[in-house]
């Protein structure tokens, strides 16, 4: 039985250890030209960091960003449950990325920044209000579970900038340098503004809880404009820029 399937019949993670064992047996099992395994191998290697962050360094609440990790994670697994089987099922946000998974054309490092943009502008939001549903408080910029999570941005743009520049080497790199196509996706994407409106995002959707219409509508939206998004990140790289990086391995240089 593989992992996928494993995903697919319900199995959630309960800790970070258990997210990356499931990513682990996902980076195995996803062949080469899969879309969703370059996403899944960035996904894997900052969660391992953020795994012995929480175990080697201070925080206010350990426990809150533990719990976040699980149900974020865990809110990816949901995605992946559904697109595999039907990508045109899967939340708006992460349609782009399985639908395209084994287009041609398509660079790792889009790949991975498509599943970035998916999973935080649109699970992460969710999963600040369900943690906070689950631990009690509500999401405050004047907090120290805010606070926590504001350090974990330089965690986490430490590890996304070192797994990006491995994406851009090779022939990657001799395909962007032919087609400059890349430059754009890697600039419309930060993960520290990603993460701030993220967290904006779940004081709104915290807010909404009182009208479940409403708030209905908002996430609704949210997810719809993150898969458009997504849809730009995912753009090929053209066929000129294509023969041109093929003429320069060619050429030897």
């Amino acid at each position: 039985m593989t992992m996928t399937l494993d995903i697919r019949n319900g199995q959630r993670a309960q800790t970070i250890p258990e997210v990356v064992a499931m990513m682990t047996a996902l980076d195995q099992e996803l062949p080469p030209n899969d879309g969703v395994r370059w996403f899944n191998h960035l996904y894997l290697e900052v969660t391992r960091s953020v795994g012995q962050a929480v175990t080697t360094e201070t925080f206010a609440d350990r426990a809150f960003l533990e719990r976040l990790d699980v149900i974020f994670a865990n809110l990816y697994f949901d995605a992946v449950a559904t697109g595999s089987v039907d990508a045109g099922k899967a939340p708006a946000a992460w349609r782009p990325l399985f639908e395209c998974r084994n287009g041609a054309g398509i660079l790792p490092i889009q790949f991975a920044l498509a599943g970035m943009n998916a999973h935080i502008n649109r699970d992460l939001p969710q999963s600040i209000v369900s943690t906070y549903v689950s631990t009690g408080g509500a999401p405050l910029v004047r907090d120290t579970r805010y606070d926590d999570f504001g350090r974990v941005n330089d965690l986490l743009e430490k590890v996304e900038s070192q797994i990006k520049t491995g994406f851009s080497t090779g022939i990657v790199a001799l395909v962007d340098a032919a087609a400059g196509t890349t430059d754009d996706a890697v600039a419309m994407f930060k993960v520290r503004a990603a993460r701030e409106a993220a967290w904006t995002n779940a004081e709104v959707l915290w807010t909404l809880r009182a009208t479940p219409r409403l708030s209905a509508n908002f996430f609704s939206r949210l997810d719809s404009f993150t898969g458009f998004a997504g849809r730009g990140m995912l753009k090929p790289v053209a066929a000129s820029g294509r023969i041109a990086a093929r003429r320069i391995l060619a050429s030897g240089g």
